[in-house]
């Protein structure tokens, strides 16, 4: 289960390594997630946010975290 957030995190927190390090969670290519879906997520909570981001990708909702994205929320 998550929380609002968790969807906070989506829009702000950074991949830390990797292919796309440095590129806002939620603005990772569903392929990068279903790769990771495949090979094992991190353990953790960036483990389980990448699980929520692949949700939001599958289920078509990246649109409701764009606006968390401009806003000034830490």
């Amino acid at each position: 289960m998550f929380d609002k957030q968790d969807l906070v995190k989506l829009a702000k927190m950074k991949m830390p390594f990797g292919k796309y390090s440095g590129r806002v969670l939620i603005d990772l290519p569903e392929e990068y997630l279903l790769w990771f879906a495949k090979k094992g997520f991190p353990e953790g909570q960036l483990g389980d946010l990448l699980k929520l981001a692949l949700e939001v990708h599958i289920h078509g909702l990246t649109e409701i975290i764009k606006p968390i994205k401009k806003m000034n929320i830490e």
